[in-house]
């Protein structure tokens, strides 16, 4: 982003029609970039749906994935990672619920971006983040 170009709010990075807005893609995947890895350290062995996570992070990384797609992905991904969403993460049995339906939104709308090399990768990722 440049020094004169105008900061994108959270409400803005998560917004379904912005979310293939340039400097929104980019924000986005700084966000990504930034917090996904930490959070899904913290919440592999508890949440369902790391496995699809994952494999959406993996798809959002590969050269091959087309740029639409990898700016939809970072919207969700940005959603999972950033601490303001619907229902606060820190409410036990709840708090990710809606950090699962976007995810599977996700899935159901691009799955097709997401391709078996992305979902192998995630599996052996979830196994060794629960692993541990």
């Amino acid at each position: 982003m440049t020094a004169k170009a105008k900061p994108v709010s959270p409400e803005d990075a998560l917004d379904p029609k912005k979310a293939l807005v340039p400097t929104v893609v980019k924000v986005n995947e700084a966000r990504v970039t930034r917090g996904f890895w930490p959070k899904i350290q913290r919440t592999a062995a508890r949440i369902p749906f790391a496995d699809q996570a994952l494999a959406a992070w993996y798809a959002a990384r590969d050269p091959q994935t087309p740029l639409p797609a990898k700016g939809m992905i970072f919207a969700a991904l940005a959603y999972f990672v950033m601490p303001v969403d619907a229902i606060p993460d820190l409410f036990a049995g709840i708090g990710y619920t809606d950090d699962a339906a976007v995810i599977a939104a996700l899935i159901a709308t691009l799955g097709a971006n997401i391709k078996r090399r992305h979902r192998d990768q995630a599996e052996e990722a979830v196994e060794r983040l629960r692993g541990k």
